[in-house]
């Protein structure tokens, strides 16, 4: 038997790379003659450039940027010759993610960052570059990064959605001409527009520490931005309301008004590592996540690896460590079964013991599907 091992991460527990060894490691103690190929997966949330980079190998640099706050911190650019396209990968979560003082002043966290490693990509000679657009604690839509590529505005564009109360202008011909002929990429599983009720702020804003003051406050000033980038004509600031705007904070408008296209985060990583292509010489696919539950849909890796065994006809098992999906609505999704280690192995055991939990677990499910 022939089995594909395809998780992604267990939230901040267990890495991809790290859940597919667990699981692997757990089947084999039950069934040793079976051959078990791990996939790592991952959405463009952080993780991005790892799971890449487990499976198809190429240079990971680990960049010199700045942190929401302007702090240093060491950001993830992935390197890899794709037919003959040389292409980065960047991993924008590294440098925007969680932060111990967004809640403390979460209008200056800015995207700066991104736009490091954007310009570390193009420097490195990247034709073409992806950006996974993970959730940060950013939401100033983008500016920090435009003003890394070398935008101009009459005000500062490094300050977070604070620092761009009463803009009135953005100039993005330094950032078009360091770009030059490089393609740009958002790989995103969030498709929501960057205003209004159901944009970034409102949507992410209160998770982010935003009150409901500042969240008005911060739409406001976006919407502002907004006119400033791309003028104030409906039909020039029509971006901001395409699906993916809001992405990262409103990352994913910034690198639209640059004339990025957009792709999904999950399939973009599942089409780089060939699961279509394992999926099919497999007899059965593994995937796994922190939480099995109703948040378990388009988007998130659980849903694109079963999706890619239905498309293939292989069954598609989850592996988590918390299961909160019926049988309904699993089956809805193309999982044939799932499993969690809170009930077989205790939720202590994943707590205390992580990997080994996991081990336990896949060693277990393997007596009920392997023939071995």
């Amino acid at each position: 038997m022939r089995v594909l091992v395809a998780p992604g991460a267990f939230g901040g527990t267990l890495s991809a790379s790290a859940a597919g060894e667990a699981i692997a490691s757990g089947w084999a103690r039950t069934s040793p003659g079976d051959t078990v190929d791990v996939v790592p997966m991952a959405g463009a949330d952080q993780g991005f450039v790892e799971a890449l980079h487990a499976s198809c190998g190429g240079d990971r640099l680990e960049v010199d940027a700045r942190g929401p706050f302007g702090g240093p911190v060491r950001g993830l650019v992935l390197l890899l010759d794709d037919a003959g396209l040389r292409t980065a990968y960047v991993d924008s979560a590294s440098v925007c993610g969680p932060d111990g003082e967004a809640r403390r002043a979460p209008e200056d966290a800015s995207t700066a960052g991104v736009g490091d490693l954007v310009a570390a990509a193009i420097e490195a000679g990247a034709a073409r570059v992806v950006v996974g657009l993970g959730a940060g604690i950013a939401t100033d839509g983008g500016a920090g990064m435009l003003g890394a590529l070398g935008a101009r505005a009459d005000v500062p564009l490094d300050a977070g959605p604070a620092g761009l109360v009463g803009v009135t202008s953005v100039d993005l011909d330094a950032v078009r001409a360091q770009l030059g002929h490089t393609e740009l990429v958002v790989a995103t599983d969030v498709a929501s527009p960057l205003l209004g009720l159901f944009g970034a702020v409102r949507a992410d804003g209160p998770g982010k520490g935003l009150d409901e003051a500042a969240v008005a406050r911060v739409d406001r000033v976006l919407d502002a931005y907004v006119v400033a980038v791309c003028g104030g004509e409906p039909a020039r600031r029509r971006i901001a309301d395409l699906p993916g705007a809001g992405a990262g904070g409103g990352l994913g408008f910034a690198l639209l008004a640059l004339g990025a296209s957009v792709q999904p985060g999950v399939a973009t990583v599942a089409d780089r590592v060939g699961l279509a292509t394992a999926a099919r010489v497999s007899d059965l696919v593994l995937t796994g996540t922190g939480a099995y539950d109703v948040t378990s849909r388009e988007g998130t890796v659980v849903f694109g690896v079963a999706s890619v065994a239905g498309d293939a006809l292989r069954p598609c098992v989850v592996l988590a460590d918390r299961v909160e999906v019926g049988a309904r609505e699993r089956r809805a999704m193309g999982v044939e079964a799932a499993y969690a280690i809170a009930d077989l192995e205790g939720a202590e055991r994943f707590a205390s013991d992580p990997a080994g939990a996991l081990v336990g677990l896949a060693a277990r499910v393997a007596r009920t599907w392997s023939p071995l």
